[in-house]
C-alpha cells in the first residue's frame, strides 16, 4: 500500500470546476459533501450546460441544457454545495481559449477560493475501456493556466480590474482523476451524498443505478489508504500561510457572472 495523505486540511473556500453537469459528482461528490458538513464553502462551475449530451429524438440544445442545470442545482443541494456557476460554452467543442481562461479568472477573483478542484488534463485513457472526454481535458487546462498565473496577476485582464475583480492568489490545486494521486478523502460517511447527488441527474442515468458502481470505485479508491471508502486525489500546494488567505467573495450570494 502506498503512503497516502488522509488527513488533508478542509478547505475555506473551494471552487470545483468542470466541463459539464454531473463530472463534480462522479469525481468528487463525496469530499464536496464532507467538506461542506465541516463548514466549507464549495462553489461548484460548470464550463457547459451540457446541452449537446442526449440521443433522444426531438430534443433541443437549449431545452437540454435547462434540464441539465436543474439537474446539477438538485445534485449540488444533496452534497450541501454553497452556489452553481454556470458559463455556457457550448457542449463538445470545449476549448482552452483565452476566452475561457478570461472567464475563469473572473469567476475565481469574484469568488477568491483558497483550494481550486479540477480534473487531470493530461489524462486521455482510463484503463482499457475509457477514453476521456476532450471538454474535460479542456476544462483542466483552461482551469489550471487560470490559477496560474492569471489569476494573481493584477495586469493580466486589465479590463477585469475596471470591473472590480482584484488580483487573487489560489493556495491550492487538487486533481481529480490523477493517476498520480497522493491524498485521499475518506468518504465513508459522504458516499450516500454522492449516490443521491448522482441520482439527481436523470437525463443521463436514467434506468441505471449508480450505486453499486460508485461503491466499489470508492472502497478501491479507500484501499489503496486503508479506509473504506475515498476519492483520491493530486494534490498541489502553491503557497504557504499561517492562515488561509480568503477575502469575501465579490459581490453576493446568488450574483453569477453568467446568471444560474
Amino acid at each position: 500500500m502506498s503512503q497516502m495523505d488522509t488527513n488533508p486540511p478542509i478547505p475555506t473556500r473551494a471552487m470545483v470546476v468542470y466541463a459539464h453537469p454531473d463530472d463534480p459528482d462522479f469525481s468528487i461528490g463525496g469530499t464536496a459533501a464532507a467538506w461542506s458538513q465541516a463548514g466549507a464553502e464549495v462553489i461548484y462551475v460548470l464550463i457547459t450546460s451540457g446541452n449537446s449530451g442526449s440521443h433522444v429524438e426531438g430534443m433541443t440544445k437549449e431545452h437540454l441544457a435547462a434540464i441539465r442545470e436543474e439537474e446539477q442545482r438538485a445534485a449540488a443541494r444533496e452534497c450541501g454545495v454553497h452556489e452553481v456557476v454556470f458559463l455556457r460554452y457550448d457542449d463538445g467543442t470545449l476549448q482552452p481559449t483565452l476566452g475561457l481562461r478570461k472567464d475563469l479568472v473572473r469567476v475565481m477573483r469574484k469568488y477568491r477560493p483558497d483550494t481550486v478542484v479540477c480534473g487531470d488534463p493530461i489524462a486521455f485513457f482510463y484503463g482499457n475501456f475509457y477514453i476521456n472526454h476532450p471538454d474535460h481535458r479542456a476544462a483542466a487546462v483552461a482551469t489550471l493556466e487560470a490559477v496560474f498565473p492569471a489569476v494573481s496577476m493584477p495586469l493580466a485582464f486589465p479590463d477585469l480590474l475596471a470591473e472590480g475583480y482584484e488580483a487573487h492568489s489560489v493556495r491550492e490545486v487538487w486533481v481529480t482523476d490523477s493517476t498520480l494521486k497522493d491524498t485521499m478523502v475518506d468518504i465513508s460517511g459522504t458516499l450516500a451524498n454522492k449516490i443521491a447527488a448522482l441520482r439527481q441527474h436523470k437525463s443521463q442515468v436514467e434506468g441505471w443505478d449508480p450505486t453499486e458502481m460508485v461503491t466499489a470505485w470508492a472502497r478501491e479508491e479507500g484501499e489503496k489508504a486503508g479506509l473504506v471508502a475515498a476519492e483520491g486525489f493530486r494534490r498541489m500546494i502553491l503557497g504557504r500561510e499561517e492562515k488561509p488567505p480568503v477575502s469575501p467573495a465579490v459581490g453576493t450570494p446568488g450574483d453569477n457572472p453568467v446568471p444560474a
